[in-house]
Formats: C-alpha cells, structure tokens, sequence
C-alpha cells in the first residue's frame, strides 16, 4: 500500500497489542473483513504477567483452536500475544505493523485513520485501542484525552530458573514490607513449556519513592507519563540501591529473582497510569481495553477487563447492527460497558491513593 492510498474494511482497530487482538478475534466471528494498525514491529516487547481463563480463545472467537495456541493460567505478556497473534492469523485478521496512526475521524458511512506515512484506511468502525496513550481517545474525548501519571512506579523483571539457586516459587504471590508492595509470579518457559528447570520467575515492585528519576529522564512530564524507564536510564547508583532495599525487604526467593536481574541490568521501571473515562465512544468511533479505561495493574484487572470489552462490543456491533445501524450499537456497548469500567477505574483510584498515601 502506498502513501495516500485508501484501504477499507468492515472493522478498523487502531492497536494491535492485547487488547486490539482480542477485540479483531471477537468480531471475526461476525465474518467481518478486520484491519488492525499496530504503530510497532517490536513483537517481544516486555510486560507483566497475565491471568489468562480457561478457554478465551473459545469464549472471543466461539469456535475451537488448536490446543497450546494459548494456554491458561498465568502467563507471561509475550506468550499471551503470541497465541493472541496466531489465532488472529488464523481468523484471516489483517494486522499491519509499523502503521503509526497520528489522526482518526469519521464522515458519513465510515470512519478512518490517517498514519505517519499517509496511508489512510477506512471502516464502517473504528475501534481505538491503542492503549494509555491512545490517538482514537483524543477523538472520542478531546475535552480529556491523557491518561494521568498516578505518582508511583513499578519495577518489573523476569529471572530464569536455571539462574537461581533457590526453591523455585509454585504460586504467585502478593507481599507488602515498608513502604513497597511486590507481585511475583511463576511462569512457564519462554516458549510456553513447563518443564523443570526453563521456567521462569517474574516480580512487579511497586514504589512511590523514585519519581524523580522519571522526571529527570522525561519518562513523565508534569502529570503524563511519555515513556518507561529502561535499563539505559538508570545509573549504577540506583541498580545498587535497589539491590540493597531487595536484599531488605524480600524474602526468598523473590529477592533472589530481584538481585538476579539487578545483576544483568534487565530491570523496567514502568510509571503506573490511570483514566476514568467520561464516554467510551463518539459516532463510529468507540475504545477498547486502556484506550478506554486505565486502572493500576495492583487490581489485576486489566487484560480480563479488556476481554469484556472485546465480548460485549462483538455481542452488540453484529453482522445486521453494522449494516443497518453501527451507532445505535456502539451506543448500546457504551450504556452496557461504561458503569461498571468506571467502578473499576474509581475502585483503581483508591487503591493508588491508598498506597501512595502509606508510602509517604
């Protein structure tokens, strides 16, 4: 496709992470033509782990996989993006990486998306979801588009078991010492194999006593988060001070999992972010997942949150809902989604301040 050329489709979703994939596999049901604009070409991009249910693929798709495309239980983000990304290739789904879309809007009959390159696609709707920093959300709310630094951090790593010399951990678990909060969690290996010895351990610190190397390094500015903080970021002063708060305040094995990627210098420090959103769509426009709506990932809310979203958008915006009448649907999906996604982003809140608030 070449710059200025137009491409249509039945559905467009502007964000091909998690949360466009299981949207784009929930509306293939409806044997619509999908188009999703992934801005990356990145496919092994880090995050925490995942709680995936039992059957997922079964419940957005309603039709059988093949067995392992993706497994249940906790999971790590690359494992559970790459059955999501299978399974949408197998639907037929056309997801087009390095498609940076800058503007979306909509004219009578369609919606669209304007990228980096001048390409413009087309649909009959537009799904945003491209995450907390979401183009479409800019559309749908411009009188509110950013999603808001929540004035703390979390560390994020993952550790092999090869690497450590102590038990590995067989249940996740959720421990607060001082000031800090920590999720840990076991993971298969990774390429999905539970086998002995390649599995992995992966930890989540929460911290709300290190903003100021956000701001040092522009990862936040004033109340918007632009970026994490990468390993390249941080001086060996900080990797040093972690190493010696772990060594204090972390039983094993997690500190040992902690201090193992100390030592490597594969520690994320990831600004935790929050939206409370007033409306989840505009016209022929609606969001998914943390285009949508934001909470902290201390609720463990976030990918099942934006499976609903993907379950109810394909229950309401069907075959004849498109063809006869896509914004009386979206507006349906919005009556039906946005009280209970704005509980859970309050209940978010809460969690936040409340931890924000003990840390100080």
């Amino acid at each position: 496709m070449v710059p200025g050329q137009e491409h249509v489709s039945d559905i467009l979703i502007v964000g091909g992470s998690l949360a466009g994939l299981m949207t784009g596999l929930a509306m293939s049901r409806h044997g619509f033509s999908i188009t999703l604009l992934e801005r990356s070409s990145d496919i092994d991009r880090t995050g925490a782990a995942l709680q995936v249910g039992d059957g997922l693929l079964e419940q957005l798709t309603g039709r059988r996989h093949a067995s392992g495309m993706l497994a249940a239980g906790v999971q790590a983000w690359q494992s559970v993006y790459r059955g999501l990304r299978a399974a949408a290739e197998e639907a037929g789904i056309l997801v087009l990486q390095n498609a940076r879309v800058e503007t979306t809007g909509q004219v009578e009959g369609h919606a669209w998306a304007m990228t980096s390159d001048n390409r413009r696609f087309e649909g009959a709707v537009l799904v945003g979801a491209d995450g907390y920093q979401s183009v479409a959300r800019r559309y749908v709310s411009p009188e509110r588009p950013d999603a808001i630094f929540a004035d703390y951090l979390a560390w994020v790593g993952f550790a092999e078991e090869s690497a450590l010399s102590v038990r590995f951990p067989p249940n996740l678990e959720f421990l607060g010492s001082g000031p800090y909060v920590l999720l840990g969690f076991p993971l298969t290996a990774a390429d999905g194999s539970p086998e002995r010895g390649r599995r992995r351990v992966g930890w989540g610190w929460y911290d709300a006593g290190h903003n100021a190397i956000l701001r040092k390094t522009g990862a936040v500015e004033g109340s918007l988060v632009r970026h994490s903080l990468r390993p390249n970021d941080m001086p060996d002063e900080l990797f040093e001070e972690l190493a010696e708060l772990a060594r204090l305040h972390w039983p094993s094995p997690w500190r040992e999992a902690i201090l193992e990627c100390i030592a490597r210098r594969a520690v994320l420090g990831t600004p935790v972010v929050e939206y409370l959103p007033d409306r989840l769509v505009s016209g022929r426009i609606c969001l998914v997942g943390d285009a949508a709506h934001v909470c902290t990932p201390m609720t463990g809310n976030g990918f099942a949150t934006a499976a609903d979203d993907a379950l109810i958008l394909a229950r309401f915006l069907d075959a004849a809902a498109l063809q006869a009448e896509p914004i009386a649907a979206l507006k349906l999906y919005e009556a039906s989604r946005l009280p209970e996604v704005r509980r859970l982003a309050r209940s978010g809140q809460q969690v936040s301040k409340n931890f924000v608030r003990a840390a100080r």
